[in-house]
């Protein structure tokens, strides 16, 4: 009872008969095939030529599980134990898909890898556990076609998705990164780094209170957040212009909108005005220095110009609150 407890009613891999290793062998087989084909499905709208790798990887895999099947039939009949792989404890898991979306070309093909690696150390193991002869050759061939699927799928990128047709695939996935979340947070960071300076500390110098000051910056920020978040998720739905999900801008922009004022904002936790505003201050060069680096690093905006546009911006906003603040 207390092991079955510790183990959360697991089996462990060594108290596996025979009969089940091969019915673990087929269910991991049909798991992984429904794996691939889900990477396709996700892939085949905006890569179309790595969709096909992974329909071709799945159809190997289907080609596998019909041996393990026929194997079974031969050695135990027609009837297959319902096991699968988290009924067996240590076994090696696999992420359901929709836990790896949105779904690059590159994370598929790494996630790919790594379920490859998990399978052939599962047949070597296998393959030791088993005396039947013919069923250890079986496991001991598909350990080494797991072993080699990497060459495997270098052919089937060479076949399908050429060096020019990757390029254009991480073009493509680099764009729409850009497009879904870099340019809905960079808009969101701007506004909340700029538009906040001048509340903040037109407080500040007005009131010379730090707690008045933190309060005034904290729902400036959290207010701006939730305003660009809800204006960018609500005025384009994605489907003409390409931009992606909504939800995803809208959490991009929100979070980065407030995240850009609180950070001048938080400062005014500390209870010394000159130390506090100071502090806030170096954050604001920090935040401009980031603001002009992503529109260089992924807008392609020269530097200077990023540079002189954020910097020019952002001082004379704050200038603005010091001038209001000190009238």
């Amino acid at each position: 009872m207390l092991s079955r407890f510790f183990t959360g009613g697991r089996r462990s891999f060594d108290s596996l008969s025979e009969q089940e290793i091969l019915a673990l062998a087929i269910s991991s087989e049909e798991d992984d095939a429904r794996i691939y084909l889900a990477y396709a499905d996700g892939l085949r709208e905006e890569f179309p030529a790595s969709a096909k790798i992974f329909e071709e990887m799945a159809a190997e895999e289907h080609t596998h599980r019909d041996r393990l099947i026929d194997m079974h039939k031969r050695r135990f009949g027609d009837t297959i134990p319902l096991i699968r792989r988290d009924h067996v404890l240590g076994y090696y898991e696999r992420r359901p898909d929709w836990l790896v979306r949105p779904l690059g070309v590159e994370k598929a093909r790494a996630q790919a890898a790594e379920m490859e690696r998990g399978a052939e150390r599962f047949y070597h193991a296998a393959a030791q556990r088993t005396s039947d002869a013919d069923t250890r050759k079986l496991l001991g061939e598909l350990a080494l076609i797991e072993s080699g699927h990497e060459k495997t799928a270098q052919a089937l990128e060479a076949k399908h998705a050429p060096e020019g047709v990757q390029q254009e695939e991480a073009a493509t996935e680099r764009r729409q990164f850009i497009l879904t979340y870099v340019q809905p947070g960079l808009a969101g960071l701007m506004d909340g780094s700029v538009s906040t300076l001048a509340p903040i500390f037109a407080t500040a110098f007005a009131t010379q209170n730090t707690w008045t000051t933190f309060l005034v910056g904290l729902s400036a920020s959290v207010g701006a957040g939730i305003s660009m978040g809800f204006t960018e998720a609500a005025h384009d739905d994605g489907k003409l212009s390409g931009r992606g999900s909504p939800i995803k801008r809208g959490f991009a922009s929100g979070i980065m909108t407030a995240l850009g004022g609180l950070g001048h904002a938080l400062p005014y936790l500390i209870p010394h005005f000159w130390t506090a505003t100071s502090l806030a201050a170096i954050i604001v060069v920090v935040e401009l220095f980031v603001i002009t680096w992503i529109q260089n690093r992924y807008m392609e905006t020269p530097w200077m110009r990023a540079a002189l546009q954020v910097i020019l911006g952002g001082t004379l906003v704050f200038l603005a609150g010091v001038l209001i603040g000190n009238a």
